[in-house]
């Protein structure tokens, strides 16, 4: 084998390579393009469902949730709880109903 073959095989190997990467390239952009055109049409099929339905009435944020029993508990230490508690818990505080915060002794 000649220098000059070699190089030959070299550029027509590296041609194969670029070839392949582009064809890749090619193909990943047309992917993207299908599955955005996808998205595209759920999005405005879910923007028609969504104009069908009724409104939902907005609770009252002044609502109370009842009576709570703070037993050997200041109200700072309660509130700090109950927002603790919210926190973990990823629910509004709105949401959630205390009945009682007993300190353990």
């Amino acid at each position: 084998m000649t220098v000059l073959e070699s190089i030959l095989i070299s550029l027509f190997g590296l041609a194969i390579v670029f070839a392949v990467l582009i064809a890749l390239s090619l193909f990943i952009t047309l992917q993207s393009k299908i599955i955005g055109a996808v998205r595209l049409n759920k999005k405005e099929a879910s923007q028609g469902k969504s104009e069908q339905v009724a409104p939902v009435e907005k609770k009252d944020a002044a609502v109370s949730a009842g009576e709570l029993k703070l037993l050997d508990v200041d109200d700072k230490t309660a509130a700090t709880i109950m927002a603790i508690v919210s926190h973990e818990s990823k629910i509004p505080l709105s949401e959630l109903q205390f009945k009682s915060i007993k300190a353990l002794n």
